[in-house]
C-alpha cells in the first residue's frame, strides 16, 4: 500500500535547513521536514544559571512554542507555548540538545535555545531537536572560532525521528495525517555514536510486544543516520567543520 505522500515506509520526508535565516542569534535554523517547519534560535548568554556558579560549567535550556495558525485551526497564543504538552517538549528538546554539548567546557554561559513551529504537519518535536543542533553547532562554532571555547565543547551530533505503526505496517517520519491514524506513535533521539538519549512510546489502539518495538528502534536508527548525513552537509555549507 502506497502512503499518504508516495514514500516508502522506511523513506523520509524531504529535509532542509535554512542556516542563518535570522540575523541577529548566535545561531538560527529554519528546518523543514516535509510540511513541518520549525524556526530554531540560539542565544548565547554569558553567565550560567547560579545553582551552576560553584561548578565552573555552563547549560543549555530550550522552550517550544506552536504558533497560532501553525494548525489548521488557530490555538490561542497562550496554549501554544504555556500548556503541558508545550512544557512536555520543551524539556525533552533541552535533555537532548544537552546530550550534545560539554556543559563544563562552555564555560560559565547559557544557551537559550528557541523553538516555534511556523507549520506543523507531523514531527514537530522531532525537527525541533534536529534543527535545534544545528543552530547549537552554528552558535558553538562560532565561539570556538573566536577562541571563547574549547573544540571539544560539540560533543557529539543529536538528531531525532518519530516512527509508528500504521495498519500494522511500521512507517518511518510520520506525517500528521498517518500520526492521527497511528495503533503506535514513537519519538527516538539518538546521538552521532548510536546511542539512544530518549524513547518515548505509545500505543495508541493494541498494545505491542518487543519484536516489534525492536523493529520501530531499528527503522528510527536508520533514519537518525540520514538526518545527520543532512546535518552534515547543512554545517559544511555554512561553514562549520566538526
Amino acid at each position: 500500500m502506497i502512503r499518504i505522500d508516495d514514500r516508502a515506509d522506511d523513506e523520509l520526508r524531504p529535509v532542509r535547513f535554512i542556516t542563518d535565516y535570522i540575523a541577529y542569534p548566535e545561531g538560527s535554523v529554519l528546518i523543514e521536514t516535509g510540511g513541518t517547519r520549525v524556526l530554531c534560535n540560539v542565544s548565547v548568554e554569558e553567565k550560567a544559571p547560579a545553582w551552576r556558579q560553584e561548578s565552573g560549567a555552563g547549560w543549555l535550556t530550550a522552550e517550544y512554542a506552536m504558533l497560532p495558525r501553525a494548525t489548521h485551526t488557530r490555538t490561542p497564543r497562550s496554549a501554544g507555548t504555556g500548556g503541558a504538552r508545550s512544557q512536555e517538549i520543551r524539556r525533552l528538546i533541552g535533555r537532548t540538545l544537552r546530550a550534545g554539548v560539554d556543559l563544563n567546557l562552555l564555560g560559565l554561559r547559557t544557551l537559550t535555545v528557541d523553538c516555534d513551529v511556523l507549520q506543523a504537519d507531523g514531527g514537530t518535536r522531532t525537527a525541533a531537536i534536529t534543527g535545534g543542533y544545528v543552530a547549537v553547532a552554528l552558535a558553538l562554532w562560532r565561539l570556538i572560532e573566536a577562541g571563547d571555547v574549547p573544540h571539544g565543547a560539540l560533543a557529539t551530533p543529536v538528531a531525532a525521528v518519530s516512527v509508528g505503526l500504521v495498519g500494522g505496517r511500521p512507517l518511518l517520519d510520520l506525517c500528521y495525517a498517518e500520526d492521527a491514524s497511528a495503533d503506535a506513535d514513537v519519538n527516538v533521539a539518538m546521538t552521532g555514536d548510536g546511542r539512544f538519549i530518549e524513547v518515548q512510546g505509545t500505543a495508541e489502539g493494541v498494545p505491542f510486544d518487543r519484536p516489534t518495538l525492536d523493529q520501530l528502534l531499528d527503522l528510527a536508527a536508520c533514519g537518525i543516520e540520514q538526518m545527520f548525513q543532512r546535518q552534515r552537509e547543512a554545517l559544511a555549507e555554512a561553514g562549520v567543520f566538526q
